[in-house]
């Protein structure tokens, strides 16, 4: 009798193993801020089961990033997944799979990885920048700064606009800081259109991080009012001479004698008449 119940016990094993499934996650163990991180899965569960793909930033709690959803193809092949991390604070990050079937994960083989946990490595704090990073069209784009312990090892820059990208990616020479072992850099892109540009640096160890410029129209200069004066014609003074006063000579005294005897002598005949 125990040994049937043995043999029951090593068939239902098999069968079990048998019956199990197996599901794999891989994802890198680290990747720089600003790179896509790229996970693989692949599974032999029956096509068309389906499960969910979480990021997670580890910390004292777990806190979601992003969700995506996979479901497993009838040819078996190896799926990819990306997950953008630019923005994202440096730090361990969890990546997850999470099955939407009740008691799925009980059905998975004991070799299966369902989970990878991922440090994003945050290197944007060692570049510096020293140009304006609001410009004009006319002085735009001007590229100048430090990045940290570079040294004169040369920094790779590309430059991505608002219709793509416009310059590199391209090696350009550094010249050694000598107080701190920095590299400088400095870089002129020409630029036709506004907008936002975004400029992405590499050493020889990888990814360091993106800096961000604003290009603007230039200022529209104000009209100049100009003020019209409107010539005034002055006339000259007239000055009208001065009359010559006219001076009446007073009459004759022998004139006035003789009307006043002519006046006598017509009154004392008058009186005659009467």
């Amino acid at each position: 009798m125990k040994r049937i119940l043995l043999i029951a016990l090593c068939l239902a094993g098999i069968v079990g193993t048998a019956s199990a499934y197996g599901l794999y996650l891989d994802c890198p163990a680290s990747i720089q801020v600003g790179l896509p991180l790229k996970c693989s899965i692949d599974s032999d569960l029956p096509a068309g089961n389906t499960f969910d793909l979480v990021m997670y930033r580890s910390q004292y709690t777990a806190t979601e990033i992003s969700r995506q959803s996979v479901t497993i193809q009838d040819d078996k092949n190896t799926q990819y997944r990306l997950f953008e991390t630019e923005g994202l604070p440096g730090g361990m990050y969890k990546i997850e799979m999470q099955l939407k079937t009740t008691g799925g994960e009980e059905s998975l083989r004991s070799d299966s990885v369902t989970y990878k946990l991922v440090e994003i490595i945050d290197r944007s704090g060692e570049i510096t920048i020293t140009s304006p990073v609001k410009q004009t069209l006319e002085e735009a784009l001007r590229i100048e700064g430090t990045v940290d312990k570079l040294s004169n090892e040369g920094v790779q820059i590309e430059v991505r606009g608002p219709e793509g990208r416009i310059w590199g990616p391209y090696w350009i020479g550094t010249k050694t800081e000598i107080k701190n072992d920095a590299g400088i850099f400095t870089q002129k892109v020409e630029v036709t259109s506004p907008g936002t540009y975004e400029v992405s640096f590499t050493d020889h160890k990888g990814f360091i991080g993106i800096k961000t410029f604003e290009v603007a129209e230039p200022p529209t200069p104000e009209p100049t009012t100009v003020v019209t004066t409107v010539p005034t014609t002055t006339r000259p003074v007239t000055t009208n001479p001065t009359p010559v006063p006219t001076t009446q000579s007073p009459l004759s005294p022998v004139l006035v004698m003789g009307a006043l005897a002519v006046a006598g002598m017509i009154a004392t005949a008058a009186m005659r008449r009467r």
